[in-house]
């Protein structure tokens, strides 16, 4: 595993938002389906549920699942899926309405999907956004095989984006008056609550910049990832330790050279500390130290390699046994990389995401700068970045002016073509800004998947090796990295969700 691990989540991490408080959430772990009405076939059953006792098992086919309640101020939707098979895809439509019936005018939300591939819970998050109450709807189309729904939850909308949920209404009513009425005092209100709006967004993205930056420094993962690594490296464990140490005994100094060289990756316990492991060190290594190890314990090598009378009786009387002990390690250890391995791909994949959406909302922030008329300095950049509340505040009224101040212009020059093209592009950047609200929905997702797969995988049940002392030292270290796992998972929750 590589040093990826410093990528998230300090414990000494500061709080930057409030966490959101829940409205609706179901486990299923009442068979009876309580909250739901159903059209399909589902049903809350045991079978490795995600937490508790059951999950809602959906069959290939589709279903439909209304909630028997309006909800709400629906911020976010949160569920978990697992797939039976490698095979088996998913699609859910989340759909929003005033009523619980089939024919209800249905609000589309978001549409969740999945091709095939792992089979383990993955977490889903998206937006929903909706200040009244509603009702929610869920269209499940499973195809080869079932899908596991559980721990599904709704989090109240944050009160900054029900306020910007206002927008989409002062844009068309900025455009029906300019056909009514070309009265500039009509319009001015309108377009002092335009500028206001506009300007609001640089708050959000400066908060989605702190969390993108944030999600790169870290602690308590980084010493739970320390842990996962000495999990999966051969010298963290006495039999292994015990078998080159036989090696040794009956091998010549240059023999035992090469054996330290092909030990080396994998650092020295005393002086080095544990070196990361990856799949490729693994299969460089374990062959040709299996061939080694043959070949060290062949009749002809320890007779010709000047040992004692003692030693050479060892080698004859231990040698098929030692082989056939490192064979069985290292089989159990190939285990123990192939979910480490799994683990460091998944962060890496985070790590990048989180790359890419900090680069594009940087570029956001500068664009949105640049349509309100401000300079794309890097003094206007750290304005809009300061830890300075009041500095933040002047900037973000300068910015709101001049949205006003350019479409009050293009009003009084009766330019309304230019008027119209500044309100919809104007309109077009919120638009924006809101949908990297979405795109932190997909990383926090995936930071959630990561943490459950993690989390599982350091459980005593997976616990790969057989004898004693190492099936010990495997614990040992696994309590650890559930303990910074946890400290890792609370600061995540109430930083971000």
């Amino acid at each position: 595993m590589r040093k990826v691990f410093a990528l998230l989540l300090a414990v000494w991490l500061p709080a930057i938002s409030a966490q959101a408080a829940v409205v609706f959430s179901d486990g299923f772990e009442n068979s009876d389906g309580e909250l739901w009405r159903q059209l399909g076939d589902c049903q809350a059953l045991p079978g490795a549920p995600r937490s508790g006792e059951l999950a809602l098992q959906c069959k290939a086919g589709n279903t439909v699942l209304f909630s028997k309640e309006a909800i709400g101020e629906m911020g976010v939707l949160e569920l978990w899926l697992r797939p039976e098979t490698i095979n088996t895809s998913y699609r859910i439509h989340v759909l929003v309405a005033d009523l619980p019936s089939l024919n209800a005018l249905w609000q589309p939300v978001a549409l969740i999907e999945h091709t095939g591939g792992d089979t383990s819970f993955k977490a889903h998050r998206v937006s929903i956004d909706e200040p009244a109450r509603r009702y929610l709807r869920l269209d499940i189309e499973v195809n080869n095989g079932m899908v596991a729904l559980d721990d599904v939850m709704v989090e109240r909308i944050l009160l900054a984006t029900a306020l910007q949920k206002n927008e989409q209404r002062i844009v068309s009513g900025i455009l029906d008056k300019l056909r009514q009425d070309q009265n500039i005092a009509v319009q001015a209100e309108s377009f002092r609550t335009l500028g206001v709006n506009y300007a609001a967004q640089l708050d959000l993205q400066r908060q989605y910049l702190e969390y993108a930056n944030a999600l790169h420094s870290g602690i308590a993962l980084a010493l739970a990832g320390s842990e996962r690594n000495r999990m999966s490296n051969p010298m963290a464990y006495a039999s292994f330790r015990s078998i080159v140490s036989d090696t040794r005994r009956v091998t010549t100094p240059l023999q035992q050279a090469r054996l330290n060289s092909m030990l080396k990756p994998f650092g020295d316990l005393v002086t080095a500390g544990l070196n990361v492991v990856s799949g490729g060190t693994y299969s460089a290594f374990a062959e040709p130290f299996k061939s080694f190890l043959a070949s060290s314990f062949d009749k002809s090598n320890y007779n010709d390699a000047g040992l004692s009378r003692a030693d050479r009786k060892f080698a004859e009387q231990n040698g098929l046994k030692i082989y056939q002990d490192a064979e069985r390690f290292l089989s159990e250890l190939e285990k123990e990389l192939s979910q480490a391995a799994a683990l460091d791909n998944e962060l890496l994949a985070i790590q990048k995401n989180v790359d890419r959406f900090r680069r594009d909302l940087d570029k956001q922030l500068r664009d949105t700068l640049q349509h309100a008329s401000m300079a794309r300095s890097q003094e206007t950049i750290s304005r809009a970045l300061s830890k300075d509340e009041i500095t933040r505040q002047k900037l973000m009224a300068e910015v709101a002016g001049n949205i006003t101040l350019k479409a009050s212009s293009y009003l009084k020059e009766g330019n309304n073509t230019e008027l119209i093209r500044f309100v919809l592009k104007t309109s077009e950047q919120l638009e924006q800004t809101q949908s990297y609200k979405d795109q932190f929905n997909q990383i926090t997702s995936a930071v959630l998947t990561y943490y459950d797969r993690f989390e599982r995988s350091v459980h005593s049940s997976q616990n790969p090796f057989t004898e004693a002392a190492d099936k010990q030292i495997w614990d040992s270290h696994a309590v650890k990295a559930r303990d910074y796992l946890q400290q890792s998972k609370e600061s995540f929750n109430r930083a971000y969700l």
